[in-house]
């Protein structure tokens, strides 16, 4: 099974984040999209979630719910931070040795995989989905790669921001089966 695992804070997750992991379905041919919320980034130490995780993973069940393709995984959180993407896989792999791994990431973390834990290891087990708006980037030697183009501007930090002022957050941006964010740190 071809099998797409998506990393991210999703904090909170948004109608972006389906429209990537669509494209990631029909663009890329991969089977379906694992949602792995993250517990902690290495390049965001010392930060907190607005969000709690028991907040964030119930608000993807609620935006994935119904969708076939769509699974929520809280691989991530059950291990010590930080999140390595390295340690991810290879937990996955024991858990699924059928699944042929992808991983779906946009632009900017894409430029700066190399700077990842266990560069190396990743490129060997991983085939790479990048999400670009526009041109699409360069294409690194000896990493697979498929580049999957799209353009949905909602933005986690936007939303956060919004439910801190009180502001509205932009239509189209909270995916259906949510309704509406909780308002306060959760």
């Amino acid at each position: 099974m071809k099998t797409c695992l998506f990393g991210g804070s999703f904090d909170p997750i948004h109608s972006g984040h389906l429209t990537i992991a669509q494209a990631a379905i029909e663009q890329a041919g991969v089977d379906r999209v694992i949602f792995l919320p993250a517990a902690c980034s290495p390049f965001k130490t010392g930060k907190t979630s607005f969000f709690s995780d028991s907040v964030r993973l119930e608000l993807l069940h609620a935006a994935t719910h119904g969708i076939a393709w769509a699974e929520v995984s809280d691989l991530d959180l059950k291990l010590p931070p930080p999140s390595w993407s390295w340690r991810i896989v290879e937990e996955w792999q024991q858990l699924h040795p059928q699944d042929e791994l992808y991983w779906l990431m946009g632009t900017d973390q894409w430029e700066q995989l190399h700077k990842w834990a266990r560069y190396d290891y990743l490129t060997q087990h991983l085939h790479f989905i990048v999400y670009h708006r526009g041109t699409p980037p360069q294409e690194r030697e000896g990493v697979r790669a498929t580049f999957i183009a799209g353009n949905h501007p909602a933005s986690s930090s936007a939303i956060r921001t919004a439910l801190q002022d009180g502001s509205r957050i932009p239509q189209g941006w909270i995916p259906r089966g949510i309704g509406e964010y909780p308002t306060a740190h959760s």
